[in-house]
This record gives structure tokens, C-alpha cells and sequence, in this order.
């Protein structure tokens, strides 16, 4: 058997390690033929001593940090190896040294502490002994908001401005000038920029020349929202499916969740802050896939800074009646794109960041429900028309809760 061969090439508590964490003989070696010759390979690498090395490890952080597992989005063999051959260079590491590998701490972790992994260890006592790691004090990346838009300083206009080039935005692309007036318009018209605000509102476009387009935001089908100016509308929120790689209480709130979750972005997982504490056991959180807001402003929560919103289901009771995660459809991977059904929304990208200001989600929300099959939707309050909430894969579904707010 190609399994029983590959790990014949580990140690020999590895190797154990390995077989008796196993859950399911043919998915912990992979689903498809792509991820079993990935796991393999993996298996094959690690079983040469190379990857588990001290000057190896910084790259291995780095392969990580978009990943929850080795392979695909869940568990398989190759976990369990990494594991096993990480675990004597971990149980010797102190904080300031695995503070320096973040995504291969939180990956190691997450591994050790998985169910079938932990009763594994537990048999080969004392060489796969649980390690405690301080990640409480770790220190955070510093994920920093868009900078907000500074409004450009007017300068007179020259006499021929008709003809003035256009100005250069700080990302290089061409814009409008916004000193920009006929050479024969009244020398106060420069110094009104109420009407100026207006004008922009009114032609968007035309703060690009040449008509370029905008670019998409993350995870978006197709033409841009409609901009901020315009009324909301609910394919102006990011959507994407999230997978809770770590949770732990908040150090300074008895209500709150400090969660990362991964998004499937490149920079790692994000710190979500969730006040769930007292409606959904931590078990229950533990390594679930849900849908999150992402492109709300980052917020601080009692000392620590949250970059999105867990979506979830309130009873029409209230809280009292339960709260829910919304679940994605099965088979989701981090960073799916979750959107709303209907030829207006389908394909719409949403805004990279929505403006507390104009109130964008607390207009859309009160649309937000769960209909009597459990499936997520948003209906609109004037056309009463129903749009589920779905990903390429299928719909969105609060696990028991039907009539529910979404928030």
C-alpha cells in the first residue's frame, strides 16, 4: 500500500504518531489524486530531515502563513508528520524565539491540539508531550486601515486650465485635476468646494481620465458597487467564507472571543474580537468555517484591534433564543467569495472598506434574515424580492434558526 510505504521512510515515533492520529485511512492521505500526491510528497520531504531544521524553519513560517493544513483545506498524514518532527525543536523553544515563526506557532498548535492528534501523542508519552505556548503576549501584526483620503490643497487655476494635463495620484494612476475650470469661469468659482463635492458625486467617472477602470476589490465578480455616494445596497459588503484556526477569551472582557481566522489572504489570519461568549461554547468555535465582513473598519475591542465581523444568526426571541454561526455551503476554502443572488449583485465587486459614516451596513442589515429553509437572504424592504446568500458552491445556512436576524 502506497500509504503503509511513504511512512515506512519516518522514524519510528513519527511514524506511530502518524498512524494512530489517523481518522479516516484514505482522506488522511488525501480526497483527490492531486491532494494524495501532494501529501505524499510532503511525507517524502519531511522524512529527509531537512525541513524541521532551525534554518529552515523561517521558510517554513512563511509557507504557511496563508495556510491552515499542508495540503488542501483540511487534515491529513502530512500534519501529523510535520508535528512529529517539529515537536523536539519546539518543546526547546521559549517565547521570544516562537514569537519569531507566528504561523508556524499557530500552525503547530492548532495541530497538536486536534482531538485525534492529542490522543495519539497522549499513547507515546513522554515524546510527543503537549507544549504550552504563551500566545497571549505575542505581539500582533499591525494591520493598518486604508489611510483616509486627504482633500487636495486648491491652487490657482492657469489662465489656459482647459488644457491643464491631468494630475497623478499617489498609485501613479491619471486623475482629474480638481483645480480644473474653463479659463473664462469667475476667479471665486476655485474657492467653492461645496459645489465641487457635488460635482464629483454626481459624475464618479469622471475621476479617472481616459475612462480606466477601477480596480476590484478582493474576492469581487465584476463592475465595481456603486460608489459611496450611492444608495446601499448590500453587494457593497465583503462577504468572504473564514476558517477559526485559533480562539481564545479576551484577556480583559468575560463577554468576548479573540479569533483568527483565516480569510485566505497571503498576510496570515485575521484578529477578529466576536462577543459570542455567552451564546456559543468555545468548543463549538473551535476550527469552524463561517462567513465574515471584511472590509468593515477595523475597530478596537476592549485594548484589542478587530479587522471583521462575524456573521451570524439571532433568534427572532432575541439573543436569549440562541445565536448561530452562518455557515458556508461544505467543501468552502478560506477567502471564498460569498455574495447575493440577483442579476444586480451577482457580479459586483464590493467597496474595499465601508465608511462608518454613511452607515452602509446598518441601512442594508435590517433585510438581513433567515428564511424557512435556514438559508441566509437579504430582502429588499421596498421590492420585497428575496436574494440568498451564497458561494460558487451552494447556500448559506444558520443551522437551526429560521426568521432570524443576521449581524
Amino acid at each position: 500500500m502506497a500509504s503503509a510505504t511513504v511512512l515506512s521512510k519516518l522514524p519510528e515515533p513519527v511514524r506511530d504518531l502518524v498512524a494512530n492520529a489517523a481518522v479516516d485511512g484514505s482522506s488522511d492521505f488525501g480526497k483527490s489524486e492531486k491532494d494524495k500526491a501532494e501529501v505524499t510528497e510532503w511525507i517524502e520531504k519531511i522524512a529527509q530531515g531537512e525541513v524541521a531544521k532551525p534554518q529552515n524553519l523561517k521558510d517554513l513560517d512563511g509557507q504557511l502563513t496563508p495556510r491552515t493544513y499542508l495540503v488542501s483545506n483540511y487534515y491529513t498524514a502530512a500534519d501529523a508528520t510535520l508535528y512529529g518532527v517539529l515537536h523536539p525543536v519546539f518543546s526547546q523553544l521559549q517565547a521570544p524565539q516562537y514569537y519569531s515563526y507566528p504561523a508556524l506557532t499557530r500552525y503547530f498548535d492548532h495541530i497538536q491540539n486536534r482531538p485525534q492528534v492529542r490522543k495519539a501523542a497522549s499513547s507515546l508519552a513522554p515524546a510527543f508531550s503537549l507544549v504550552s505556548f504563551d500566545l497571549e503576549n505575542a505581539p500582533k501584526p499591525e494591520r493598518k486601515a486604508d489611510p483616509p483620503k486627504q482633500k487636495k490643497e486648491k491652487v490657482a487655476a492657469p489662465a489656459d486650465a482647459s488644457s491643464a494635463p491631468a494630475a497623478k495620484s499617489k498609485k501613479g494612476k491619471e486623475v482629474a485635476s480638481a483645480d480644473t475650470k474653463p479659463a473664462d469661469a469667475p476667479a471665486g468659482e476655485a474657492k467653492a468646494p461645496k459645489k465641487e463635492k457635488k460635482e464629483k458625486e454626481k459624475k464618479p467617472a469622471e475621476a479617472a481620465e481616459g475612462g480606466k477602470k477601477k480596480e476590484k476589490a478582493a474576492g469581487g465578480g465584476g463592475k465595481a458597487a456603486a460608489e459611496e455616494a450611492g444608495e446601499p445596497v448590500p453587494s457593497m459588503i465583503d462577504l468572504r467564507v473564514g476558517h477559526i484556526v485559533d480562539i481564545k477569551k479576551h484577556p480583559d472582557a468575560d463577554g468576548l472571543y479573540v479569533e483568527q481566522i483565516d480569510f485566505g489572504e497571503p498576510d496570515g489570519p485575521r484578529t477578529v474580537v466576536s462577543g459570542l461568549v455567552h451564546y456559543i461554547p468555545i468548543e463549538e468555535m473551535r476550527d469552524k468555517y463561517l462567513v465574515g465582513v471584511c472590509n468593515l473598519k477595523p475597530a478596537n475591542m476592549r485594548g484589542v484591534k478587530s479587522f471583521a465581523m462575524v456573521l451570524c444568526a439571532t433568534s427572532k426571541d432575541g439573543k436569549e433564543g440562541g445565536i448561530e454561526l452562518i455557515q458556508p455551503p461544505p467543501n468552502s476554502k478560506p477567502g471564498d467569495r460569498v455574495y447575493f443572488e440577483g442579476p444586480e449583485f451577482e457580479n459586483a465587486t464590493p467597496l474595499p472598506q465601508l465608511n462608518p459614516k454613511k452607515k452602509i451596513f446598518e441601512t442594508v442589515q435590517p433585510g438581513f434574515t433567515t428564511l424557512e429553509s435556514k438559508e441566509a437572504s437579504w430582502v429588499d424592504p421596498v421590492t420585497k424580492s428575496v436574494h440568498r446568500i451564497r458561494t460558487k458552491d451552494g447556500i448559506c445556512v444558520a443551522p437551526t434558526l429560521v426568521g432570524a436576524s443576521l449581524s
